[in-house]
């Protein structure tokens, strides 16, 4: 609770924690190493994404794609740990440091708008795939036109995160008092605000989903046509490769908070009381998987670090021969030739 017993602002609803136990758990040690982890991860990401060739392409327009993912991360976990450190070293007194919610509101908006667009980019990544892959005589997009497509993922989780701002739904402080995010309650802008960023990025992972399965099948199929129907596709394997990983990394990170947000929303009763608070059960969950979605943030720059053609190669030599082994079709099966009968 609040101390001194005195009505929290606009963003400083009751949490579940004491004086005491924010002097315990206040340390900026786990917010800075976890950024700086990611920081660096990203960093190398995009060093090894600088030396994609430019220019029109396949390869070329994916790059594009993935490096706005990466600087997408990279600036998210700037901003966000950036505040959050400072918070700890504030121990966990967002009243004391940010009494008219200036902050939280900033704060909040960074958590919606860097959490929606990897699912975005994500998105918009499987569907520049399955373009090329399913349509062959395709023509790829130059890199323009794909950070283009980047900019409209900013464009699209950016209106989105300032909604709370022009008045539908809220963004609160969260427990232990180290972040902002939007209110899970039972108010009609609050309900109609967290369903909408909820749903609209389990909808980016469903479609990541179904369209990656469509590449997959495809290239499945095309490595079993007969040898002359076949053009080089090396290259779209490592593709579809990381954009499986940087799949899966979504899934798993995001879809468990994204779940529980629309769970809470839709409990009845509300899960929270007339004065905002939460249980302090419902306060864990949320904070563990924040802390999980966080990771994706992380994970998705090794995805293509470790994932490209010449790292799998240094790491297993003869992994390629395996997955064209996979991928070929058949030998086909000889018919023993019949013995021509002889002459009288």
């Amino acid at each position: 609770m609040w101390p001194n017993g005195s009505a929290p602002g606009a963003c400083l609803r009751p949490v579940n924690i004491s004086l005491q136990e924010r002097r315990a758990i206040a340390s900026p040690w786990y917010s800075a190493s976890f950024g700086a982890l990611g920081v660096g991860s990203n960093l190398l990401a995009l060093s090894a994404l600088a030396g994609t060739r430019a220019g029109a392409g396949p390869r070329s327009a994916f790059a594009a794609l993935a490096c706005g993912l990466v600087l997408t991360d990279l600036l998210g976990l700037l901003v966000t740990g950036a505040v959050a450190a400072a918070q700890h070293v504030a121990l966990l007194d967002w009243r004391a440091t940010d009494p008219r919610c200036h902050l939280c509101r900033f704060m909040g908006a960074a958590m919606v708008f860097f959490g929606l667009c990897p699912l975005l980019l994500g998105a918009a990544m499987a569907a520049e795939r399955s373009a090329g892959i399913t349509r062959p005589f395709w023509r790829a997009a130059p890199r323009r036109h794909a950070w283009a497509t980047v900019a409209l993922a900013w464009a699209v989780a950016g209106a989105l995160a300032l909604l709370p701002l022009l008045g539908l739904g809220r963004y609160s402080v969260q427990y232990p008092g180290s972040w902002c995010f939007l209110t899970l309650g039972a108010r009609r802008g609050d309900l109609a605000f967290g369903l909408l960023f909820a749903l609209l990025g389990a909808a980016a992972v469903a479609l990541a989903f179904l369209l990656n399965t469509l590449s997959v099948a495809t290239l499945c199929r095309v490595y079993r046509a007969p040898p002359a129907a076949q053009r080089p596709r090396d290259g779209e394997v490592e593709m579809m490769v990381q954009l499986l990983g940087i799949m899966m990394v979504a899934t798993v990170c995001w879809m468990p908070l994204l779940v529980f947000i629309v769970q809470i929303l839709l409990q009845a009763p509300p899960a929270t009381s007339p004065s905002g608070q939460l249980s302090r059960a419902t306060e864990h969950q949320l904070l563990i998987y924040l802390r999980v979605a966080t990771w994706n943030q992380i994970l998705d720059p090794w995805v293509y670090i470790l994932f490209r053609r010449s790292v799998l190669r240094r790491l297993h030599p003869g992994l390629s021969s395996r997955l064209r082994a996979l991928f070929s079709p058949p030998p086909p099966t000889q018919v023993p030739a019949q013995a021509t009968p002889s002459g009288p």
